[in-house]
């Protein structure tokens, strides 16, 4: 299992858009709030225009933690699959994961 996904982790579309996750879940942290599939995830400042302005606005989870829930959700690892879709739902390809907290360690 990767790491797991969190507030200060670095998504985009593949079309240079940011995703800006927006987790309702505040009782499973790790340092930052984690997110989960059930999260909302808004895409900005996509250029995906091939003929007429078709961007990125939201990430789609298919594939998420297989052994691991936090507020009864799946939470969402480096291994997690989301595609980025356009407003009409139509898959514009998948999220690109950067960068994500680096490992906690406890005393």
């Amino acid at each position: 299992m990767g790491q797991y996904l969190t507030l200060s982790s670095t998504l985009m579309c593949p079309h240079g858009g940011t995703v800006s996750p927006i987790p309702a879940n505040s009782k499973v942290s790790l340092g930052d709030a984690i997110v989960l599939a059930t999260d909302t995830f808004p895409i900005g400042g996509c250029a995906f225009a091939p003929g007429a302005p078709h961007p990125c606005v939201q990430v789609q989870w298919i594939v998420t933690a297989l052994r691991a829930t936090a507020d009864g959700a799946a939470p969402l690892t480096t291994d997690s699959v989301g595609l980025c879709v356009a407003a009409d739902s139509a898959v514009q390809g998948p999220v690109i994961i950067q960068a994500t907290q680096a490992e906690v360690t406890g005393l």
